[in-house]
């Protein structure tokens, strides 16, 4: 859908399949990466890739958790040995 104002086409609706919208993916963390913690803005930028390859908006959490281990991440078992006194 476009709205239109005489000849001129003032915006796209890119939620329209029909759109011939080829202009760049928006993406939700895009500008705020160079001001938060290293690890952070890595996690951020690998989502956003993701997104971008998959051509995802929104992603589950199982998917952010397969981001999250394709970085290399991996949950720590400590096991507690309980002492006998």
């Amino acid at each position: 859908m476009s709205i239109s104002f005489g000849s001129q086409n003032l915006s796209t609706d890119r939620r329209d399949s029909n759109s011939n919208y080829s202009g760049p993916e928006r993406r939700q963390f895009r500008d705020s990466h160079s001001e938060t913690n290293p690890q952070v803005s890595e996690l951020a930028q690998a989502v956003d890739q993701y997104k971008l390859n998959h051509r995802r908006r929104f992603i589950t959490y199982e998917e952010l958790l397969s981001v999250i281990v394709e970085l290399g991440y991996k949950k720590e078992t400590t096991s507690v040995v309980a002492e006998t006194i």
